[in-house]
């Protein structure tokens, strides 16, 4: 059964304030080059934060808008390795998790 997508779009818009909160979400837009990446999620290009921002929440909102979301996600096993000895964010991970789990 596909993912509700109002709860998707709900549990993004949550990430993203989260982000914002703890002063991961950048003002200034990447540059050109760091859309050239080939490892996952984006490592050799930009942090896992700007992935988050400028990568993953606009491909989500695109997938919502079709109706044509992936089949799996795990994005929450990345969040745990990059935010490991943070405990402010702890809901971060626990918001990507939610996530991965309507998958």
């Amino acid at each position: 059964m596909p993912p509700d997508t109002q709860t998707v779009l709900f549990i993004i818009a949550e990430i993203e304030a989260d982000m914002r909160r703890l002063g991961f979400w950048q003002a200034k837009p990447l540059q050109l080059e760091q859309y050239q990446f080939s490892k996952a999620f984006a490592l050799d290009t930009m942090t896992f934060s700007q992935w988050l921002q400028f990568v993953f929440i606009p491909r989500v909102r695109d997938c919502a808008a079709s109706g044509m979301f992936p089949s799996t996600s795990q994005v929450s096993i990345q969040a745990i390795r990059e935010f490991d000895g943070m405990p402010e964010a702890s809901h971060l991970v626990t918001l990507l998790s939610e996530f991965d789990q309507q998958f």
